[in-house]
Parts: structure tokens; C-alpha cells; sequence
């Protein structure tokens, strides 16, 4: 390997800068993944702004980047898996450079099925969407909500549900436009939020019970509906914030209904679990990622040099999919 590479630092302006820093050395537990391609998450447009110096931001210089695809490149010492030379996809902080240090058990092996660019795009949606689904105790033949399903993550829920034998899945999105996106993706009732009651709408596909289980990305008061659309008994989890973090709910719906509400965060403070997440994540759906019924959509792909862009896109929330950049 050599001494030096490019890597995407926050921290000094609105976007990120291109800048030579040492190439990592793992250490136990540790690999070094030799980058081909990154993919872009909501969290790295909201540290951007937080960082941003020119906007009253904290200033505070970071690599940046989650997610990534390449080949092992060293491996530490007491290491056996994966070995040096395989492709790996995986999830950690400061990815967006040309070589990554992970801990071993935060990536999966990629599909020879599956190119670079659809397999940086899929660890995150695998272990959240997939971690969010065994909290609820998802089971083959259950019926599952999945609100702000148009996101990227959404839409591999949407695959992963289908993927794991959903008897019925219904998905919300705010645009009509996005119908057939989400119907090619397995949905079988698509819910047009602003337009349709979500509650309503999902009794109404339910045959009055509600859903199994409802896994929402919005927050706000979609959260709140996602209660009185469960059935009794069901699961709630609670993903992202697309709208709010703040929601009023309906008390009589969770204690009527019985239902079980949690939220889920998979970050990088608990590294063995997050590991244990990613590990039967990967058990559960390669198969699925080999054979295409579980593939990430691919927004758009840039590069390093065009970083900039790739940014405004993702704060334009006009994606539809991932938005990836090749690595120099």
C-alpha cells in the first residue's frame, strides 16, 4: 500500500475538501479496504451543515462517509476473515477515502453477481432495515407498513420484506409520481401521504385489523398514524426522521391495541452488536442480494472530483435512490 491517499475531510466550508492524509495501518480486529466505491447518506449532509464554519457551524474538521465497496487490503494480525484480496461492502466512519479502516466484523462479503457500485450502496439499508425487522419479531406471512419507503433505505425495506415472505406490504410516499417505483420494489398498496388518511388507508388494505408490523422512517405525526394502523398485539418501530423528531400520539391507540413501540439506532458505539446486526443481516439476505430480489436503486454516480454536486443532491431531496461516487 502506499504512505499516502485522498480522502474527503468536512469541516471547512459547505462542502468537502480533497486532502493527502497517511494511509491507515489496521490494528487487532481492524482491516484496510481498499476502496473502489463510497455511497452518500442523509447523516453525511447533516454533519456537513454542522461542521460548516461559512454557516455558523462548529468548524470541526472530519473525515467523512459511512459506507463502502472494495478489496481487503491488510488485515491485522489476529484477523481470519476476511482475508486479503476479497471484496467486501461495509459500514464505517470516515469511508469517503481510497483506503478504509474497518472493524472486521462490520462488512459483508460481495456477490461475484454484484458490481461495486450497487454493493456500497447496501449495508446500511441491509443492517437497518433488516435490524429493524427482527426487533419487531417479523415473521414469514406477517404484513408490514413501511412509511417514507421512496428513501433509499425504505426502498430496500421494501425488497427485504418481500425478499422474507411479507404476506402484504403497504409503503407511503408523498408523490404520486413514485407509484410504480415502489410496486416494482414489492409494494402491493402504495399511500399517498397528503392525499390518503394513513390510518385509513391501511385499515382499509387490512381489512380493518392494521399491519403486523410497521416500520416508519418519518417520525413526525406519520408516526403517530402508524399506531391506530397496527394491529392489536403488533410492533412499531421507529427508523428515521425524514420530517420531525417530535410526534403527538394517540395513547389510546398504544394501550388498546397492545402494541409494542421501539426505536432503533444502529450507530458505531457498540461495536460487537453492530457486528452481530450486519452478521445476520448478511446470513439472512445475500442470497437475496445474489440473485437481484434485494438490489439498492442508484440515484446517481460521481466521483471525488465532483463531490460537490453529489452534496447539493442529497440536500435537494430529489434523489431517488443512492447517490455514489467513485473512488480515484
Amino acid at each position: 500500500m502506499p504512505e499516502t491517499m485522498t480522502a474527503l475531510f468536512g469541516g471547512a466550508g459547505p462542502d468537502w475538501t480533497p486532502r493527502q492524509v497517511p494511509v491507515p495501518r489496521p490494528g487487532p480486529g481492524q482491516i484496510v479496504v481498499r476502496a473502489r466505491v463510497v455511497a452518500l447518506n442523509n447523516a453525511d449532509a447533516s454533519m456537513l451543515a454542522a461542521a460548516d464554519p461559512v454557516s455558523g457551524g462548529t468548524g470541526k474538521e472530519y473525515q467523512a462517509g459511512f459506507e463502502f465497496a472494495g478489496e481487503v487490503s491488510a488485515v491485522g494480525g489476529d484477523v481470519r476473515t476476511p482475508a486479503v484480496g476479497s471484496r467486501v461492502m461495509g459500514t464505517t466512519p470516515g469511508s469517503f477515502a481510497q483506503y478504509v479502516l474497518a472493524d472486521h466484523r462490520h462488512v459483508l462479503s460481495v456477490p461475484d453477481e454484484l458490481g461495486y457500485e450497487e454493493a456500497c450502496a447496501l449495508p446500511t439499508g441491509l443492517l437497518t432495515e433488516h435490524g429493524a425487522l427482527t426487533v419487531a419479531g417479523f415473521q414469514a406471512g406477517q404484513s408490514v407498513l413501511i412509511t417514507g419507503a421512496t428513501s433509499s433505505i425504505g426502498l430496500i425495506g421494501v425488497q427485504i420484506s418481500r425478499a422474507l415472505n411479507a404476506s402484504r406490504i403497504i409503503a407511503t410516499t408523498r408523490s404520486s409520481t413514485k407509484r410504480e417505483l415502489l410496486e416494482k420494489a414489492g409494494a402491493d398498496t402504495v399511500v399517498i401521504a397528503g392525499e390518503q388518511d394513513l390510518a385509513q388507508a391501511v385499515l382499509d388494505a387490512t381489512g380493518g385489523n392494521g399491519v403486523d408490523v410497521a416500520l416508519d422512517h418519518v417520525g413526525g405525526q406519520s408516526f403517530a398514524a402508524c399506531l391506530p394502523a397496527t394491529r392489536t398485539d403488533g410492533a412499531v418501530v421507529n427508523i428515521g426522521r425524514l420530517d420531525q423528531s417530535a410526534s403527538t400520539i394517540d395513547l389510546n391507540a398504544l394501550a388498546s391495541r397492545h402494541l409494542r413501540v421501539q426505536g432503533v439506532s444502529f450507530g458505531f458505539t457498540r461495536p460487537a452488536e453492530l457486528g452481530s446486526v450486519i452478521a445476520t443481516a448478511g446470513q439472512k439476505l445475500l442470497p437475496a442480494v445474489a440473485d437481484g430480489r434485494v438490489r439498492p436503486v442508484i440515484d446517481t454516480t460521481l466521483s471525488f472530483d465532483t463531490a460537490a454536486q453529489a452534496a447539493e443532491r442529497l440536500r435537494s431531496h430529489r434523489a431517488h435512490g443512492k447517490i455514489v461516487l467513485t473512488v480515484p
